[in-house]
């Protein structure tokens, strides 16, 4: 069955080619059940043969929850990157995998009880933290283990912004990295978020100088720092072309070599920068409508059953079968549930596709099936690595 989609330089501009034909040759499948996401493997063992190459003594943790499907996790666990988790779902995908303690992190700053006692049980020894209760639980559940104070940082030029529910001022993460001394922790270290999806390559630079001043402040403290977590927010192409990977790393390379000591290590927590433009969502078209002077598209994917991210402001590329491929009309899309909050986009130029007929969703591999539910009854969405 050959379906008709019209491929158009951005598609190829924001998606790579391989990855993309690999879908359209997948969605030619005489039956195909939607929604389906498709996950690239050649293009996720890229992404994480990159991350980290440019910062030197590095390591890369994948943040479980961008996509913890177990065959994404396999795939990943293969190419011997750590994992960054924060719950007991997350810490069972990876144990049964029988990854060691030794490759996984928590820097989640608030944790459950239940949590912290697994994940010491399992022989997790890192773990973040943004306030004395935090501590206490750790020193009662976790003893002895290495923790890192998670401080504020702008948040302004990242799609999801991190900032507001976590993280602590300098003054008061100085005193509190010689609070977990005093309860038998090991502080060793600092960490921040950017935000998810951040776009500005100089944000890094203004986590960093926050960074190096609370450092500082900590070695007056007495306290010997030797770890720098840099967490998340590298960012993926959706409707445009955005900074490289690389060449953030280049810059937040230079400004660590500048700032810290040398023997510093860096920890990395991508998520969506590993998987996310690896993926691409096959939706079905199950009805249309025309409501005053607008056009709405219906589709069987939406925010509740996996494109949650929608509503926080995560734009993406579609690429629509139709049998008339040159004229285009705007769209209001939305996903199948009986909720009027449940609107993917607006305004989105597309070919009118048919009742029946696929909608490719771009970039679409990172925060979307980890935040789907069946409300309303409608199913998950399956996952299947081309």
């Amino acid at each position: 069955m050959l379906r008709n989609f019209k491929v158009g330089k951005i598609h190829t501009e924001l998606v790579t080619k391989p990855t993309l034909f690999k879908a359209l040759k997948y969605a030619n499948k005489k039956t195909i059940k939607t929604p389906l996401l498709l996950m690239d493997r050649e293009k996720i063992r890229e992404k994480a043969s990159i991350i980290g190459k440019n910062i030197n003594n590095s390591k890369v943790f994948y943040a479980v929850k961008a996509n913890p499907d177990e065959k994404v996790i396999k795939l990943i666990n293969k190419l011997n990157l750590g994992f960054e988790i924060a719950s007991e779902g997350e810490l069972k995908i990876l144990s049964a995998l029988g990854v060691s303690p030794e490759r996984i992190i928590s820097s989640n700053p608030v944790k459950s009880l239940s949590f912290l006692k697994m994940a010491s049980s399992y022989g997790v020894n890192y773990f973040a933290f943004d306030s004395a209760e935090e501590v206490d639980k750790l020193a009662r559940f976790a003893p002895g283990c290495n923790v890192y104070v998670r401080i504020a940082v702008p948040n302004e030029d990242s799609e999801w912004p991190l900032s507001k529910k976590f993280g602590v001022e300098l003054d008061d993460a100085a005193g509190l990295l010689s609070y977990a001394g005093n309860k038998g922790l090991k502080p060793c270290g600092i960490t921040f978020h950017v935000g998810s999806q951040c776009t500005n390559i100089y944000s890094w630079n203004t986590a960093l100088d926050k960074t190096k001043a609370l450092w500082d402040l900590a070695e007056k403290k007495g306290l010997r720092l030797d770890t720098l977590n840099i967490g998340g927010g590298y960012p993926i192409n959706y409707t445009k072309n955005v900074v490289k990977v690389e060449a953030i790393e280049k810059n937040v390379n230079s400004l660590i070599y500048d700032k810290f000591p040398k023997d510093t290590k860096v920890l990395i927590e991508p998520g969506r920068a590993v998987v996310g433009d690896a993926g691409i969502f096959v939706a079905s078209v199950i009805g249309k409508a025309r409501r005053g002077s607008g056009n709405w598209l219906y589709l069987d994917v939406g925010v509740f059953n996996g494109l949650m991210e929608s509503v926080g402001g995560i734009k993406y590329t579609y690429l629509a079968e139709s049998l008339q491929q040159t004229k285009k009309i705007k769209w209001t899309i939305t996903g199948p549930s009986c909720d009027s909050f449940d609107i993917i986009d607006r305004d989105v130029a597309l070919p009118e596709p048919e009742v029946g007929n696929l909608v490719l969703i771009l970039s679409s591999g990172a925060y979307t099936t980890s935040y789907a539910s069946e409300f309303n009854g409608f199913p998950l969405p399956g996952t299947i690595l081309i």
